[in-house]
């Protein structure tokens, strides 16, 4: 009877033991990408969108480029007014899929490009800056006969925003700011870096380090984020990599040597700041010592200060989320966004 006894607690035991090893194993399947992905072409070509992609062309310092955009339609009946979409510095316009469902559903048209150096569109070798890229969303809006609209951007997209506003303000009828890269001026604190210094970190990542680049954005990890990893992935092992690398080193340069801030107190449209209160993300931190950027990054604090600057702003402060609201508490964030486009658009 003992040795029986034995014998099913160690049973018991080994059951136990392996279903812990099953639970590992899946945390670290979850963690870790496959060690050589499948490559894929750094125009996203293997990525679907949520709605059919569209091209403007563009000559650009010579170069003959195209533009990927979306164009969605309303869902239901239309109310004559478009929303456009301006997406962030590590991401492309189909993250916007759930807004893009809310908007068209609320009689919205809604257009979301996808900027040079992102997403579908030419990944060029150009001098990259704001301006330019404003222009190139104007061009977009002329080819699609749309004089106004409600802009809205998220991170790098909300930075881009407010400079299309303040080129365009004709056109702009409104903005809606989510996490907006500028809030701060990371030249306080971080020395400038060479555009050769930014292209070797973009040529020295590796899934691992693009993990822990995209964790700081999140309070957790949804599934987009782990989508967002494998795909970055992939694009890693695609012998254009390299070109994807340059651009991305390139818009980065910009961001540093563009601030926006001071230009807040100039927007005199309707403007809705949507920050994530759990959102402490720095831009380019690996380049300045933990001290010097220890003052860095408090959106909460940047976010109040930065909706006194504006005359006609409305602060809407989202707890539980980080740098991305739209994808963490899409909830919190459609409610914003509606009630704001509702009341004053």
């Amino acid at each position: 009877m003992l040795t029986l006894k034995i014998i099913t607690a160690l049973g018991r035991a080994c059951v136990l033991l392996a279903s812990l090893c099953l639970i590992v194993a899946g945390a670290f399947a979850q963690e870790a990408p496959a060690a050589n992905p499948k490559p894929m072409g750094i125009g996203l070509e293997d990525v679907a969108y949520p709605y059919p992609v569209q091209y403007l062309d563009l000559t650009i310092e010579g170069q003959l480029l195209r533009m990927a955009y979306m164009d969605v339609a309303p869902t239901t009946a239309a109310n004559g007014k478009t929303v456009v979409l301006l997406h962030g510095k590590s991401f492309s316009g189909d993250y916007w899929a759930d807004t893009i469902k809310l908007l068209t559903g609320k009689g919205y048209r809604v257009v979301v490009p996808d900027q040079l150096g992102f997403g579908k569109s030419a990944k060029p070798d150009i001098r990259y800056n704001f301006d330019l890229l404003a222009r190139n969303t104007k061009a977009l809006l002329d080819r699609l006969g749309i004089e106004k609209a409600a802009i809205v951007g998220h991170s790098f997209g909300g930075m881009l925003a407010v400079y299309f506003a303040r080129d365009y303000p004709e056109v702009t009828q409104l903005l809606v700011l989510e996490n907006p890269i500028g809030l701060e001026d990371y030249r306080s604190a971080i020395p400038p870096q060479p555009l050769e210094m930014l292209f070797k970190t973009e040529m020295s990542q590796t899934p691992a380090s693009y993990r822990a680049f995209m964790k700081v954005f999140f309070v957790g990890w949804p599934p987009f984020a782990e989508k967002t990893v494998e795909q970055f992935a992939r694009a890693l092992q695609s012998p254009e990599y390299p070109r994807l690398a340059k651009a991305s080193a390139l818009t980065y340069e910009m961001m540093f040597e563009e601030p926006i801030r001071h230009e807040y107190r100039f927007l005199k449209m309707p403007v809705l700041l949507i920050i994530g209160q759990e959102d402490r993300s720095v831009f380019f931190r690996r380049y300045a010592s933990p001290e010097a950027i220890k003052p860095l990054g408090n959106w909460p604090v940047l976010g109040r200060a930065a909706a006194k600057d504006l005359p006609d702003g409305k602060l809407v402060e989202i707890e539980g989320a980080g740098h991305i609201s739209h994808i963490e508490k899409p909830e919190a964030f459609q409610a914003a966004l509606s009630d704001f486009l509702s009341a004053r658009f």
